[in-house]
């Protein structure tokens, strides 16, 4: 019995003090399902960029990097180059050794820098408005919207003179539109993203601590599903095989409306409830269990080789006869001694121009995985031409960071990593050790049942919404219920006197109704 009232006063006071997080976690990951991207994907830039007609008079690649940058060798310092149709001309848009981007003009070899003034006239051809409709709103570092764009920065902010409140935020850095957001999608993003993982704490300055405040909120919260799910199996009288049931033939002992919603909503989406929350501590990778999700920059760098060879730094723009149409990027890509000069299209097609090597061959891509490895040897390595369990695009996003066909490559350490590389721009795609295998149905199978037939739509749209549903059900009842406690709490006279003339208590205790025989 001891037991029993420890399992309970754990639960219930457990609940008190985390039923708001559950609300918020349900709530704002049924907004992160639905809530459409902002971010503007390289397909969406390519879809809106103008078309390429390089001219006689436009730099190499190297050489536009030896004019913006006196003194540093190219050759150790360029990873890609990307030829476009800049504001002001054609730049060369390139990633160095160390993940930062460089816009230079193709022209002049200037390092090019765009103003407010040039924003808004991107950010006018980009929406195809006069840019009257638009105003500059401000440059800024940093923002809890641009996660995973630092590279970028700084940025210009500009509002769109239209019902919806359209806001862009433009590169300063390359001119490249990263953002497109109208007031609700700005209201979905804060909802969605920025309370379910605590992001408010970054703007208290407490970005440091926030994966662990994530990490024991999400540990105690595992704590009170857990015990609710005990209580309810124990509270929970079917009848079976002539087994007693509640007073009134009732399977359970709730009478108070809110009590026995949450009752039905633990006894049926508790297990998808708890599951979702452990997922959710797995992925704030306690004690660090798991090894880092991607390649870091140095083993990047390994893998594409030292130095950039000469066909991409000398190669001159206006030595192509002729381009595929509707091209609006010509992309040079390297690994070792080879390189790949690639037409984007305005449709996301990629092409080599040179027919006799449209993709970088086996040798130069397991050549780069031995540079990455060192001395591990490969132990198997095949082309696959469909997705796995591991390998696969997420709902929601763009195939442009999952293509096919991919070189799946295993090397023989004692974490079993697994490579998969693009054959045809020569990128490390995703890095995987047994650790992050286990990671992936822990985290990612758990919390976005990203796998088998469950996978396919409209069936997984069905199952998330009915278990975010279940989910909601019991966490807004658990909220209900927790205030009532606290409302109790704090007017202990009140409850006492409602006890001692043989009323029920504003909660009821019910929870000690006995079974009947």
């Amino acid at each position: 019995m001891q037991f029993k009232r420890l399992l309970f006063q754990t639960h219930r006071w457990t609940g008190v003090v985390l039923a708001l997080f559950m609300f918020i976690w349900f709530l704002s990951g049924l907004v992160i399902v639905y809530a459409p991207s902002t971010i503007q994907n390289r397909g969406d830039q390519l879809a809106r960029a103008e078309t390429l007609q390089p001219g006689s008079d436009w730099l190499p690649l190297g050489l536009a990097w030896t004019q913006a940058h006196t003194g540093s060798d190219p050759r150790s310092n360029i990873v890609e180059g990307r030829l476009v149709q800049h504001l002001s001309g054609p730049a060369w848009l390139i990633e160095d050794s160390q993940g930062k981007r460089h816009a230079i003009s193709a022209i002049s070899g200037q390092t090019l820098r765009v103003s407010a003034d040039e924003a808004v006239q991107i950010g006018a051809r980009w929406l195809g408005r006069p840019d009257t409709d638009l105003q500059f709103l401000e440059t800024f570092e940093h923002d809890a919207t641009m996660r995973n764009q630092e590279a970028l920065r700084p940025f210009h902010r500009l509002a769109v003179n239209d019902a919806a409140g359209t806001q862009l935020t433009i590169s300063a850095h390359t001119g490249e539109v990263i953002r497109v957001a109208d007031r609700i999608d700005r209201g979905l993003f804060w909802i969605g993203n920025w309370l379910h993982l605590f992001r408010p704490l970054d703007s208290l300055g407490w970005g440091e601590s926030r994966r662990d405040v994530l990490l024991w909120v999400s540990g105690v919260t595992l704590l009170a599903t857990l015990t609710g799910l005990i209580v309810g199996w124990l509270r929970w009288r079917p009848g079976w095989a002539g087994k007693p049931t509640y007073s009134e033939g009732r399977v359970h002992p709730y009478r108070v409306f809110w009590f026995r919603w949450h009752f039905w909503g633990g006894l049926i989406g508790g297990i998808a409830a708890f599951l979702w929350i452990l997922s959710g501590f797995i992925n704030n990778n306690p004690w660090q269990l798991f090894s880092s999700a991607n390649a870091n920059r140095q083993e990047i760098n390994r893998f594409l080789g030292a130095k950039a060879p000469t066909a991409l730094l000398d190669w001159e723009p206006g030595s192509v006869a002729s381009l595929p149409p509707d091209t609006v990027e010509l992309r040079w890509r390297r690994l070792g001694d080879d390189a790949i000069l690639l037409a984007a299209q305005r449709d996301g097609t990629l092409q080599a121009l040179d027919p006799a090597t449209p993709v970088f061959s086996d040798a130069a891509l397991l050549a780069a995985v031995s540079r990455l490895a060192g001395e591990v040897p490969i132990a198997t390595h095949r082309l696959l031409t469909e997705y796995d369990s591991y390998y696969y695009p997420r709902h929601g996003r763009g195939n442009d960071n999952r293509p096919l066909p991919v070189l799946q490559v295993d090397l023989a350490d004692a974490g079993a990593t697994r490579l998969y590389i693009d054959p045809q721009q020569g990128r490390l795609l995703l890095k995987q050790d047994q650790s992050r295998r286990v990671y992936r149905w822990l985290f990612s199978a758990l919390h976005y049942w990203d796998f088998g037939w469950l996978y396919a739509r409209p069936l997984w749209d069905a199952w998330m919404l009915v278990w975010i549903g279940f989910g909601l059900v019991l966490s807004v009842s658990g909220l209900v219920l927790a205030w009532k406690r606290l409302a109790l709490t704090f007017k202990p006279k009140r409850h006492s006197a409602a006890k001692a003339k043989g009323q029920k208590a504003p909660l009821g205790d019910l929870a000690a109704e006995q079974p009947r025989s």
